[in-house]
């Protein structure tokens, strides 16, 4: 396909799971009925970002993710009557003891395609993400589906240039970002404007190199941190960018958006022609970035 319609959902999370997870349901319907071909939702949407604190009884908060669990029977049943890809962030229980922070692709017919799982993992204050997640372990990949050849990757990656390289490597025309990323209330005001551009420019730097799309969703709002901390205030400002690094659409700071963007695939060939990166590489002088430090 030319131009096709992508949907991103920026949306203020609650305790109640339910809750979280009608109220993203009842926002894919509205971009489908938009006309979205491709629907992505934020970092661990169905709930609030529990990563605050290091708790054991977060762990119930994890599923099983198959074809046959109630989350991907629902989101299938969206995708096939809505004729639209649907992009999910989940957190995920394999067995017992291991959990990852897992995004899943659903085809517009309904099929599950897979899953990826977030291969870079934080451990920050407030985002104490290795007590929960290992680290992933499907690589990078493109899943083909109906309406474009689609990357996803999950917050802390967008941060590695090489995360980014090798989705596209494989075939990715839009690279998702599923996030969760905020100030801390006492930083917001020395740091919070610099740690922003910081988090964008890296973002559309991506698409420049790669010669692809970029469609970043964060949540919004404020969620307190269930120790008594001084919980994270999300940024929100979720954005579409195209390989020119150019943003086509950037939602709100502190508003709840269902988005809907058009992006044009059809440019793609000709803007990775005359800006031959993927041609011009020296793969052959790569071997030391798989070194943890060159001496």
């Amino acid at each position: 396909m030319g131009k096709i319609n992508v949907g991103l959902i920026q949306m203020k999370h609650s305790y109640d799971l339910k809750e979280n997870f009608e109220k993203s349901i009842n926002n894919m319907q509205i971009l489908i009925k938009e006309g979205a071909h491709i629907i992505s939702t934020s970092e661990l949407f169905k709930s609030l970002y529990f990563c605050q604190t290091e708790d054991w009884d977060n762990f119930k908060l994890a599923e099983k993710i198959d074809e046959d669990s109630p989350t991907i029977r629902t989101l299938s049943k969206i995708a096939k009557d809505g004729k639209v890809v649907i992009i999910a962030s989940l957190f995920e229980k394999l067995t017992d003891g291991l959990y990852f922070n897992t995004a899943v692709v659903i085809d517009a017919d309904g099929r599950f395609l897979g899953k990826y799982r977030k291969m870079h993992i934080p451990d920050d204050p407030h985002f104490y993400e290795k007590f929960y997640f290992t680290p992933g372990d499907l690589g990078y990949k493109t899943f083909k589906t109906k309406y474009a050849d689609i990357g996803v990757l999950i917050c802390w990656d967008q941060w590695y240039p090489e995360a980014a390289r090798l989705t596209a490597l494989s075939g990715s025309q839009i690279i998702f970002y599923p996030t969760a990323i905020g100030w801390l209330p006492s930083e917001k005001q020395q740091f919070g404007e610099s740690q922003h551009l910081a988090w964008e420019t890296i973002q559309r730097s991506h698409g420049i190199a790669n010669g692809c799309y970029i469609v970043s969703v964060n949540r919004t709002g404020f969620e307190p941190s269930p120790d008594g901390n001084e919980g994270i205030e999300f940024w929100g400002q979720s954005f579409i960018s195209n390989p020119y690094g150019e943003i086509l659409y950037r939602a709100s700071v502190d508003k709840e958006e269902s988005i809907i963007c058009e992006v044009d695939l059809s440019i793609l060939d000709s803007v990775r022609t005359t800006w031959p990166f993927f041609r011009d590489r020296r793969i052959d002088s790569y071997q030391n970035l798989t070194k943890r430090w060159i001496e």
